[in-house]
């Protein structure tokens, strides 16, 4: 039986390493990280290896329920393809395991709550675009990948696998940027 650790924070400039230090202090071994929304499984490449090779017996661990995902139906659903493989999920804050049925009930309950967070958040940063916008000083995001580059790298051949590689993107990202400068579709 394996103990192991998913470590996930939403944006690069979040601190991703307490989450890590805590799995490994628990005895997780491996520990796999990501730095990606936890809003759907998109480009969640690190969960979705676990998910792969994850066997009977074995525990995935998380800090907390929001870690492991923002939606409760990706939450559960998680759930359940960790029970078809005969294996469970830990989390430590507050300590619920979906070993037993309690913690299932627990669990559905603490995916609910990080969902409305969710909502909250998106309102609350609505919110403030809108008054930043009514205000004259709202600039929009800044944008955190070279999308020249991205183009320059395809245009060289090279696959969207490794440039995704080179950047730290995931594959889809590199073809919504082929694409929404190409304005067509990636081959």
């Amino acid at each position: 039986m394996a103990r192991i650790g998913y470590a996930r924070v939403s944006t690069l400039d979040q601190d991703i390493e307490s989450q890590i230090a805590r799995l490994k202090a628990e005895g997780c071994q491996p520990v796999r990280s990501e730095k990606v929304s936890g809003a759907s499984r998109d480009g969640r490449t690190e969960l979705a290896a676990i998910l792969d090779f994850i066997r009977e017996g074995d525990e995935l661990v998380v800090t907390r329920a929001d870690r492991l995902g923002r939606d409760t139906r990706d939450v559960l659903n998680i759930v359940h393809e960790l029970d078809q493989r005969g294996a469970f999920l830990t989390v430590l804050d507050p300590h619920v395991s979906t070993s037993g049925e309690t913690g299932r009930i627990v669990l559905t309950v603490l995916g609910m709550v990080a969902q409305m967070e969710r909502r909250f958040i998106k309102e609350r940063q609505r919110e403030g675009i809108e008054e930043a916008k009514a205000k004259g000083v709202y600039k929009g995001g800044t944008r955190r990948t070279d999308r020249a580059a991205v183009r320059a790298m395809h245009a060289e051949g090279k696959g969207p696998a490794e440039i995704a590689r080179t950047f730290g993107i995931s594959r889809m990202q590199v073809y919504r940027i082929i694409r929404d400068e190409a304005g067509q579709a990636v081959q």
